[in-house]
């Protein structure tokens, strides 16, 4: 039994955009006079909207209902990609070079119209036969709920998937649900021990992936 599709995280893996949702959230928190907790952002790493905007509004006390978090912060994101895209070297090839040999899905935490705009923007629209976000899951990563559902929107089963993350919760999340489970670890936000040793491949760069690597890991 070998590895029949790719699913791919976005942020940090395609994007390197893990320090600018940190800026921006920062900042956003500052403004309003309050600062995040110690683990706000390692927990928020892999959140769905509602999930991290919750968080933000409820535990670090932005006053601010979660939905006027979640609306002001994607707006200042969005303004980020429309003008800086930080593509992460090699990770449009890399998607391309794995495109020509597996069908490919997302499954991200960002929200829609954030995936929508990197994808068009980094000219990856037709590149992958699903797309979709934690935030139309009942839950965020680390639980398994997008690669459950991008692998079922595949017409696979996850043991002959295998998932492309960079996140503590990522990894998690796609080793519950039973994907084969490639590790890209973020130079400046590495994932913890425990989530690391899920991993059947571990590389250092998107670009060290081909479809040689992948088909071997099942």
């Amino acid at each position: 039994m070998g590895i029949e599709a790719v699913v791919f995280d976005l942020d940090g893996v395609i994007i390197d955009t893990e320090e600018v949702w940190e800026q921006v959230r920062r900042a956003y928190v500052a403004e309003h006079g309050r600062a995040f907790l110690p683990d706000s952002q390692d927990r928020m790493m892999g959140m769905s909207t509602p999930e991290w905007s919750g968080h933000l509004a409820t535990e670090v006390g932005v006053p601010r209902t979660p939905e006027q978090v979640a609306a002001d912060v994607l707006g200042r994101m969005a303004e980020r990609y429309r003008t800086t895209l930080p593509l992460i070297p090699g990770a449009v090839e890399t998607v391309r070079r794995l495109g020509a040999r597996f069908p490919l899905g997302l499954a991200s935490s960002s929200a829609r119209i954030l995936i929508d705009q990197v994808l068009e923007t980094a000219g990856l629209t037709d590149a992958f036969r699903v797309t979709l976000s934690t935030e139309e899951m009942p839950r965020g990563k680390p639980a398994p709920d997008v690669y459950l559902a991008a692998v079922e929107k595949l017409g696979l089963s996850p043991a002959v998937c295998a998932a492309v993350e960079d996140s503590s919760n990522g990894l998690r999340a796609a080793a519950a649900a039973g994907l084969a489970v490639i590790a890209v670890p973020h130079g400046v936000y590495p994932p913890a021990a425990d989530a690391l040793a899920q991993a059947s491949l571990v590389v250092t760069s998107v670009s060290e992936l081909t479809p040689e690597r992948i088909e071997g890991l099942r």
